[in-house]
């Protein structure tokens, strides 16, 4: 059964989340392939989103803010129309990289964090803990 506790999606609604982020990943990299952009490109960029991480050196309530604006699919998707309407491509290759690297973090579990520190999401803690 699936369920919402303290915030937490768990049961089969977490493994349709992190489906879907399976999908959006697949997706990105057949439409990064289709548009022609090179693939060292790809992997040099592919892990910069994560450097958000480094705001929790401020506070959890910060790092959880940074962390939430880059792995939120909102700012990607407007890049991407962006892009698509001034027909500015690498505007486009970034986009479709930072999505999949969006899905890539959901496909493994890693999800949207809340201020009480980096390893509270909303797919549960991360790690093995006694409490």
């Amino acid at each position: 059964m699936s369920k919402i506790e303290n915030g937490v999606v768990t049961g089969n609604l977490r493994w349709i989340l992190r489906l879907e982020g399976v999908a959006i990943l697949l997706f990105s990299l057949m439409a990064y392939e289709f548009m022609g952009f090179p693939w060292g490109f790809f992997v040099l960029v592919f892990f910069i989103p994560d450097l958000s991480w480094l705001a929790y050196f401020h506070s959890p309530k910060v790092g959880a803010i940074a962390y939430n604006i880059m792995h939120s699919y909102i700012l990607p998707l407007m890049l991407f129309a962006y892009g698509f309407f001034v027909s500015s491509p690498i505007a486009n290759q970034l986009a479709i990289i930072w999505i999949a690297h969006i899905g890539f973090d959901r496909a493994l579990g890693f999800g949207l964090k809340y201020a009480r520190g980096f390893r509270y999401t909303h797919f549960g803690k991360l790690g093995y803990s006694k409490d």
